[in-house]
């Protein structure tokens, strides 16, 4: 089969396109003929290498992935070629006592798709068969690709870690990327006030039109001050910060007396450093969050069918092309999902 792969760590000169072998399904698995597969930071941080991650080179990268079903494994039964199908991302054992308790994001063997495993860099991977969602019909697989890993992610921040409620301002950082337009209409769709921060006039109009209250242009404004401003010096109740380094000790500070914060990751760095007290005198709760659970998904899932959320896409690139796709997302150009089609 054609492939993205790369052989070393580095830039997105390190990703090449050739010859892979296919990979066969066992016996609870199945093979998926690739049609969409949506670029997520995870991607760059592989790359790139992720300290105290040991990944198999060479090694194809992509968590979201939407197609067609090539083959089944043996043991597969409620799955047959042909069928249209999105993968959920997070891959777990099934097993162990919190794969019984429906907290599979937290079993000791949990994997994201193209983090350790070979992922949808390419015209076909193999997926438990556990991992497969029906098609979210009428969606387009470039569509369908864009949801699963970030709508998830924000799902379990603001709803299960979070407990947003109605009325409740949430500060939602990068409006323009995946986790935060998920964010946004998540956010909105259980009436909260937005407030959002973009990096251009044009990423806010995009934002509001999605349902953001607030936009803040935090190349030219301190975004803490802001919040301050917009919240009479309130505060807001709930900070989803995926950003890390360069906007942590800022988000708390912009948490009101009991807030939350919620963080999924660490796109401009992942030391941190911030007064204690801030966190212990104002009851402020930290949440982190990596994916969710899988009965999430299937929320997230009932609530695209209904029209409710819905998929943003920034650009579709071939598959040869991912390198550009990659230094595209890596200059934050982006509004929505980037995609890779065949």
């Amino acid at each position: 089969m054609k492939a993205i792969y790369f052989n070393q760590h580095g830039g997105p000169e390190v990703l090449k396109f050739g010859d892979f072998p296919t990979p066969t399904p066992g016996p609870q698995d199945v093979l998926v003929k690739v049609k969409a597969c949506a670029l997520n930071h995870l991607d760059i941080w592989v790359r790139m290498g992720i300290p105290g991650l040991s990944v198999h080179l060479p090694h194809i990268l992509g968590a979201d992935v939407a197609g067609v079903i090539e083959s089944v494994g043996a043991d597969v039964f409620n799955w047959k070629s042909g069928q249209k199908v999105l993968v959920a991302p997070g891959i777990s054992c099934g097993t162990c006592a919190h794969c019984q308790t429906d907290n599979d994001h937290l079993c000791d063997k949990y994997d994201i798709l193209g983090q350790q495993s070979n992922g949808g860099y390419a015209e076909y991977v193999k997926v438990p068969a556990a991992n497969l969602l029906p098609f979210p019909d009428p969606l387009t697989f470039d569509e369908a690709a864009s949801l699963p890993l970030v709508f998830l992610t924000a799902w379990h921040m603001l709803v299960t870690n979070g407990n947003v409620q109605k009325g409740q301002t949430v500060l939602i950082h990068a409006g323009g990327s995946g986790v935060g337009i998920a964010a946004i209409q998540i956010a909105k769709l259980k009436g909260a006030h937005v407030i959002t921060t973009v990096g251009s006039p044009e990423k806010g109009k995009r934002a509001k039109a999605l349902g953001a209250d607030d936009m803040i242009h935090y190349r030219e404004t301190n975004f803490q001050q802001e919040v301050m401003r917009i919240t009479n010096n309130r505060g807001v109740d709930l900070a989803v910060d995926h950003i890390g380094q360069e906007t942590f000790e800022k988000s708390l500070l912009s948490i009101a007396k009991g807030g939350k914060l919620l963080t999924c990751g660490a796109t401009s760095g992942r030391q941190i450093q911030f007064d204690l007290r801030t966190l212990f005198g104002r009851n402020i709760t930290i949440h982190g969050s990596r994916m969710g659970q899988k009965k999430g998904l299937q929320d997230v899932m009932e609530h695209v069918k209904s029209g409710r959320l819905k998929p943003i896409l920034d650009s579709v690139y071939p598959l040869k092309e991912a390198p550009q796709a990659h230094t595209r997302m890596e200059e934050r150009k982006n509004f929505g999902k980037i995609i890779l089609t065949h």
